[in-house]
């Protein structure tokens, strides 16, 4: 007889059993089982003590750089001397129980197993045949997959969005105003209220208006300074827990309210925002920061002031794009170093150093990373930070709802120090953890050479071990097939996608339509219009009580607000990004569309039509649609 078990629990096993004999554990086939089932036989007889052992590399499988781990249970049985009287009991009592201690010893072994290994993702890959069709499930913590502990944080975080922005005063003013007039029993009782918030540790005080604009230097230094522009808000932070602010995002949030309006903070939230839900983008903060508010709020505006100052990713990385890069290249007797940056820029484009294509069993897109095409110092350091950021932008343009995560594949193949470039991968480590938050689905390092191992150990040091988890070692293409279906996967690194990245140069007036600043302006003004539907619906559903028909109204009007900020923002997109290779070869199409081989599709289109000319005449016109009648008021 074998019992089939399903396990999960704790890493400790200690048994001590009567009445069994040596028994051997066996594990199913991997190929005609699920993960974390064990079969075992469960008959078993008196007899002196033994051990039973089983690896557990025999249950999942060996896993590229996992060490393998053994389990031995240690089943002994006293030997202790029948009673004058004693009358054995029945072979089926025995039995009986013998096999259910046993079971028993089997499943807290299995379950320390599954506790001790490391989580890998391809325990919840996609089966290759349905590797084709994106998982319909929202991942928790997304829009329409959120607790209600979730959900209020998502509004908190929106609140102090609003107020850092400016947003919705004259509504807070109208509340506060109600609150006055309140009686007198009720405004203490909210004054309790207050002062107890204010006592806790690690929050955030009151937004509230500057008064005093000359007030000398601070006695804290987590106080904001000072010198803010007028009607900007001064925000304190009372953050006692010690955690480490590693990029100085903390000293970044200050200086970003201290020198700018709220009405600019506002515009860099909202052109950050493109395609992707509202909410979708404030989640990634609260996540990253692991629902923490204020630290998603410091994050936030933080990120909102590197893209806008710093790095001028929408007014000039992705409006100027791979064209003007290709213009200053080839400009003479102008400015040296915009040359140059241009010559820097194109030249990572071409040589296909990082290219995406396909999309791993998540659906996720594949960003490929040919480390070996890479040299230290041939290209300028800025050069490298404006292609790496324009690269993120545009894989972000390919991601597919519900997928908002993207998996690099570092291909190590013949690597050698030459290629090793500590800088660029620093500015990496960084947009991930402070610009880019919960980007990163996962990250596969192929064919490392035994150099990197050193080399590993000090890019693992800088990581954040939330990010240091997602990395994965693979050695061939049977183990990078537990994340990516084969098809997916480059001939080179002997997979069955039979697909070589060859670079289109840009094609003159490719982006006229970026010089019809009429159009463009009437887009984004309607756009502006949409934003403010979304600012007050959200405001409504702030102040909505949790669970009531009234918030479920909100909520589902917020979300057609995000559906046609997603449909106009396409609209708008000619208008406001340069053409990118993607576009270009047609793999990003209008309205968002993704189709990795537009090649194919215009053969299969040619050859449709061409089957259609051949067609008899009668047979085309009887195919031919049925004639429709039309008024004035139809539109086209």
């Amino acid at each position: 007889m074998r019992t089939l078990l399903r396990f999960t629990g704790q890493s400790a096993v200690s048994l001590s059993l009567s009445a069994l004999r040596p028994v051997r554990l066996s594990a199913v086939p991997s190929l005609a089982r699920p993960r974390g089932v064990l079969l075992l036989p469960t008959a078993v007889a008196r007899s002196p003590p033994r051990a039973v052992s089983f690896s557990s590399a025999g249950l999942a499988g060996k896993r590229p750089c996992e060490p393998q781990r053994r389990l031995v249970i240690r089943i002994r049985t006293p030997r202790r001397p029948s009673p004058p009287h004693h009358q054995p009991r029945g072979p089926a009592l025995v039995a009986s129980a013998s096999g259910f201690l046993l079971v028993l010893a089997a499943a807290l072994a299995a379950s320390a197993y599954y506790t001790l290994r490391p989580v890998s993702p391809r325990a919840e890959a996609l089966p290759d045949s349905a590797d084709e069709a994106m998982t319909a499930e929202i991942a928790p913590g997304r829009p329409g997959n959120l607790t209600p502990e979730q959900e209020e944080k998502l509004k908190q975080l929106w609140k102090y969005i609003f107020q850092v922005c400016g947003v919705g005063q004259d509504l807070s003013s109208n509340a506060a105003a109600a609150d006055s007039a309140a009686t007198p029993e009720a405004a203490g009782d909210k004054a309790q209220e207050e002062d107890a918030k204010k006592s806790k540790k690690s929050r955030m005080s009151l937004f509230s208006r500057s008064k005093d604009k000359d007030k000398g230097k601070k006695d804290s230094p987590s106080e904001p300074e000072p010198a803010t522009p007028a009607g900007a808000p001064t925000i304190v932070l009372d953050l006692k827990d010690g955690d480490a602010d590693k990029y100085g995002q903390t000293k970044h949030f200050y200086e970003t309210l201290a020198s700018q309006s709220p009405e600019s903070i506002r515009d860099t939230i909202w052109s950050m925002v493109k395609h992707d839900h509202p909410d979708a983008l404030v989640l990634r903060f609260l996540r990253a920061r692991k629902w923490d508010v204020e630290r998603a709020l410091i994050m936030l505006v933080s990120t909102m002031n590197w893209r806008a100052t710093e790095m001028k990713v929408d007014d000039d990385i992705m409006r100027n794009g791979e064209e003007a890069a290709l213009a200053a290249e080839k400009s003479s007797g102008g400015d040296a170093a915009a040359q140059k940056l241009g010559h820097d820029f194109m030249a990572q484009i071409r040589k296909g150093i990082s290219y995406v294509h396909g999309h791993d069993k998540q659906g996720r897109p594949l960003c490929f990373v040919n480390v070996r095409l890479h040299r230290q110092g041939e290209q300028a350091e800025e050069a490298l930070e404006r292609y790496t950021v324009y690269l993120i932008e545009t894989c972000r343009m390919l991601l597919q709802h519900p997928v908002d995560t993207a998996t690099i594949v570092f291909d190590m193949t013949n690597f050698s120090m030459a290629n090793m470039d500590y800088t660029p991968v620093k500015f990496m480590i960084k947009c991930f953890e402070a610009n880019y938050p919960e980007c990163l689905g996962t990250v596969l390092v192929h064919k490392a050479p035994w150099i990197f191992q050193g080399i590993w150990k000090v890019i693992r040091g800088w990581l954040d071990p939330v990010v240091a988890n997602k990395v994965h070692f693979t050695n061939n293409a049977k183990e990078m097939e537990a994340f990516i279906p084969l098809k997916h996967i480059p001939k080179d690194l002997d997979g069955d996608e039979d697909w070589t990245y060859a670079y289109v140069e840009p094609v003159e007036n490719e982006n006229a339509r970026m010089r019809d600043t009429a159009t463009r302006d009437r887009l984004l003004a309607a756009r502006a219009e949409l934003y403010k539907e979304y600012e007050a619906a959200t405001l409504e559903w702030i102040r909505a009580a949790p669970g009531s028909e009234e918030a479920e109204r909100l909520k589902a009007a917020r979300n057609d607000i995000a559906e046609k900020l997603r449909v106009g923002y396409w609209e708008v997109d000619p208008y406001v990004r340069a053409r990118s290779y993607y576009d270009r070869i047609g793999v990003l199409q209008a309205g968002g569309k993704l189709n990795w081989y537009p090649a194919e599709a215009k053969q299969e289109g040619k050859a449709g039509s061409q089957e259609d000319e051949k067609k008899p005449a009668t047979e085309v016109v009887s195919a031919a649609p049925a004639a429709v009648e039309t008024s004035p008021d139809d539109v086209d």
